[in-house]
């Protein structure tokens, strides 16, 4: 990919904030620069929005909303469909435009543009298909008529490790089922979101339906919109901890929420597992997005008798790996988000080797301009260490062992997290057996990837509540309401 391909793209991307249907300077002016962190160089310099901005846009959602719910099914339907026709014209633009924010290799931004656009069109499949009830009560006395409603304005808070599919996961919904919407996208990846939005624009969404607020001051833009009694509705994807925090904001107005909160997953390899695909799976469940996805495989719990040779195997593998800018040919790490994450995982590594963990390969920061780490495997991780309790969010693989199926349950469980879990064994009623045991709101038999836009997204616990994509991803987005009709 060219520089002057890079440049173009930048050009082609808005610069203000998205109110009322209108890309708009932010209050006074203010404007801060997106890096790309495989350089650390500014690729471009947007508007950074205020809390008067923030209640601006939810103005133009609240403007909005009671048009958009009138808005017949199938309105609703052509537009997303015609937003995905767009994403699928745009697709270069919108992967290079996350490689370049985020750092992710251009094949697995590609990959992105594909899982994302798939929202797109579930959902307006899904927004002709809201129904309700009707029929008469047990005493005979009335008819009963139970119907659905938007739920009302709402308040979308995207990370920055899946800037695209993050973003349409939560507006493809909210849409399909009548809502408006403000969305705060993350400070260190706003820009494929921004872009997304001119999309919808083209696709022919009405003014104020969608309103893009970007900052650097989070909390300052968002605690006012959440406060506000206009908004009925939250949904944030991040860490734990900010999440708790606004669920308490959120509890004021009884705000309805959804939260996709950290995760800790287990990759639990049993004695009689296929290891060719155990080995495929844990690279896939390991390093794809260079592992800094809430998804990833944090923990892998292999029984004793196949530990030493599944991790000669991933080795051999992560030795293969080619670290780079995501632009170049044949990358297959790119760079992590920024100095912080590069430091977390360093210290988890130091403390598990502290403790006795082998560092099998990798292990170190790598000097450079960007923010770069080796992909890295660890074996003999004892019990106490760090990066067994923590989320890595970068691409470290280590390994724990265990001796039999209680103590792989056992050791798995051992978190405050649940949002998915990965087994592997060709024992098909040990599978069936974990799908009850393991407390994770998603699980992965012989596979080391989940998602789809046709199943629900979300997990248990302290991982969160609520569900993203498949039938159950619009019901977040509408309430509903009982009529009693009597019978003459």
């Amino acid at each position: 990919m060219s520089a002057q391909q890079e440049s173009e793209l930048m050009d082609r991307v808005p610069t203000g904030l998205f109110i009322g249907g209108e890309w708009v300077q932010a209050e006074g002016g203010k404007t801060f620069d997106v890096h790309d962190p495989s350089t650390n160089r500014v690729i471009r310099t947007i508007a950074d929005g205020s809390a008067a901005d923030g209640i601006r846009a939810l103005d133009a959602a609240v403007a909005a909303q009671d048009a958009w719910a009138a808005t017949p099914p199938r309105t609703r339907s052509d537009i997303l469909r015609r937003a995905y026709d767009l994403v699928q014209q745009h697709k270069d633009d919108l992967a290079l435009l996350m490689t370049l924010e985020m750092g992710k290799p251009l094949a697995e931004s590609r990959g992105e543009v594909t899982y994302g656009g798939e929202f797109l069109r579930w959902f307006s499949e899904e927004a002709v298909r809201i129904n309700g009830r009707y029929g008469l009560n047990p005493e005979g006395t009335g008819r009963m008529v139970v119907s659905q409603r938007p739920v009302g304005p709402s308040f979308f808070i995207t990370p920055w490790n899946f800037p695209f599919a993050m973003a349409t996961r939560k507006i493809a919904p909210a849409l399909a089922a009548g809502c408006t919407v403000v969305v705060k996208p993350a400070q260190l990846t706003p820009l494929t979101t921004i872009f997304f939005a001119k999309l919808l624009e083209e696709a022919g969404l009405p003014a104020g339906v969608v309103n893009i607020v970007s900052t650097t001051t989070s909390s300052k833009v968002s605690g006012p919109i959440i406060a506000d009694p206009r908004l009925r509705k939250l949904s944030f994807t991040g860490s734990t901890p900010v999440g708790r925090r606004l669920i308490a904001d959120a509890a004021q107005n009884v705000l309805r929420v959804s939260m996709e909160l950290g995760g800790n997953a287990p990759f639990v390899v049993f004695e009689d597992a296929d290891l060719d695909k155990a080995v495929e799976g844990a690279m896939i469940a390991k390093f794809r997005n260079i592992g800094q996805a809430c998804t990833a495989a944090n923990r892998f719990i292999v029984h004793e008798s196949v530990a030493a040779e599944f991790a000669e195997r991933v080795t051999a593998r992560v030795n293969e790996m080619k670290v780079g800018r995501g632009t170049d040919d044949g990358v297959t790490i790119g760079p992590l988000i920024d100095a912080d994450a590069v430091a977390k995982a360093s210290e988890l590594v130091q403390d598990a080797v502290t403790r006795g963990a082998t560092v099998r390969t990798g292990g170190h920061a790598i000097a450079s301009d960007g923010t770069f780490f080796e992909p890295t495997v660890i074996s003999d991780v004892q019990a106490g260490s760090d990066i067994l309790v923590e989320e890595i969010f970068g691409p470290v693989l280590a390994i724990a062992t265990f001796r039999d199926e209680d103590e792989a349950v056992a050791l798995a469980n051992a978190t405050e997290y649940g949002l998915v879990s990965y087994v592997f064994t060709q024992d098909l009623a040990r599978g069936h057996r974990m799908i009850d045991r393991l407390e994770s709101g998603m699980m992965g038999l012989n596979v080391g990837v989940v998602s789809n836009a046709a199943a629900p997204f979300g997990g248990v616990k302290q991982s969160g509540m609520g569900r993203e994509g498949g039938p159950e991803g619009i019901h977040e987005y509408l309430s509903t309401k009982y009529t009693l009709i009597p019978v003459d």
